[in-house]
């Protein structure tokens, strides 16, 4: 098959899943053509079978605004054309899905649209009134729909009340990359003294509760010594280094900003701090428990479907700082609960969430859309 996929090329689980698919879907044969305005964040090295085509925005001075998304409805159609692609794979519905049907129409009803919602395309843009008629038409005008939970379909259905089925399936793992890796004397230039090292990774916007990380951190530091690794940057990060400072901790976290192998510094992690106020599905929760680290999290969105309480991390509800330091400062206590943890949630992530079993999720779908046709 030949494939197009469009999606946020920057830092966020959306484009992380979507790049990932499209490699591993070229592994498998397909020839995978990523159609968006920078280079895929996780594109890495030169793969067999994957293609890359930019999306050059002109400057006219009759626009006050340049048009990306004409811009990229034209650039998807060019490549439909000229690669004779078979289906065109489009993460968020806003504005991809939409680019996709104009697309479409330039091209021809046999180029075919698969739109995959992650999350802020519903659970925050189809809650504006001013947009979400035209998210529900992208929605509508898509040949197939799919969703990383089953929450976030849910949430689509009450926000929007599409009449689109909309198919889940869920975010994955490579497990041939994201395993246990042996980073002991890495880790002792954060934790000289043996800490326990607690992490948060996120793109530190308000919904990710920054100020929750930090109050849990010292809340643990009371009844354990560790320390904080910080991964990630965005508008809350000087909120954080002003309450640590606050705290007198600004010497026990560390901001190591965006880092491309989070599964090397994963592998630093005792606990996964994840407190968000709205998650659809949690991918960084994922990564960790396949690295064998537990998440300690709040029961939002799509996070109980990865997590399983009790089992591979804690649930505390939202805003539960003090519930949230109390299942830490646990595993870090418990040695044989914290070894159960991680074990369990390596098994989860490889049987539940593995990147073989998706992939062929996306294949099959790909296969009877076309063959409809």
């Amino acid at each position: 098959m030949k494939i197009g996929i469009t999606c946020y090329p920057s830092l966020g689980g959306s484009g992380v899943v979507a790049t990932e698919l499209g490699k591993l879907l070229a592994e498998r044969g397909h020839q995978v053509h990523f159609i968006s305005s920078s280079m895929p964040f996780r594109m890495g090295k030169f793969h067999p079978n994957v293609f890359y085509h930019e999306v050059e925005v002109n400057q006219y001075d009759v626009f006050k605004y340049p048009p990306y998304d004409l811009t990229l409805a034209n650039r998807m159609a060019q490549v439909a054309k000229t690669e004779k692609l078979d289906i065109l794979h489009v993460h968020y519905a806003v504005p991809h899905a939409l680019c996709a049907f104009l697309a479409k129409q330039m091209v021809g009803d046999q180029l075919k649209i698969v739109t995959t919602l992650h999350g802020t395309d519903i659970t925050v843009l189809g809650y504006d009134p001013t947009l979400s008629d035209l998210i529900r038409f992208g929605i509508e005008k898509s040949d197939v729909v799919t969703a990383v939970s089953q929450d976030l379909i849910n949430e689509t259905y009450q926000s929007l009340q599409v009449d689109k089925p909309i198919e889940r399936i869920y975010n994955f793992v490579d497990k041939r990359r994201y395993v246990r890796k042996d980073v002991a004397e890495v880790k002792k230039m954060f934790a000289p003294n043996g800490e326990k090292l607690l992490m948060h990774i996120s793109n530190f916007r308000p919904v990710k509760r920054i100020r929750d990380v930090i109050d849990v951190f010292r809340l643990v530091q009371r009844e354990h010594p560790t320390r904080l690794l910080l991964i990630g940057e965005g508008p809350d990060t000087a909120i954080a280094r002003q309450m640590l400072k606050e705290y007198g901790l600004e010497n026990e976290a560390c901001f190591l900003g965006k880092q491309e192998d989070v599964a090397e510094v994963l592998s630093m992690a005792d606990v996964m701090l994840l407190p968000s106020e709205k998650e659809s599905f949690g991918l960084v929760a994922l990564e960790a428990m396949a690295c064998g680290v537990p998440v300690v999290a709040t029961n939002v969105g799509g996070l109980p479907e990865v997590i399983v309480d009790g089992e591979t991390g804690f649930l505390c509800e939202l805003g539960d700082v003090e519930g949230l330091a109390e299942k830490t400062v646990k595993l870090l206590k418990d040695e044989a609960l914290y070894e159960r943890f991680a074990r369990t949630g390596v098994e989860r992530s490889c049987k539940t969430f593995c990147h073989e079993t998706i992939t062929t999720q996306y294949e099959e779908l790909y296969e009877k859309l076309l063959g409809e046709h």
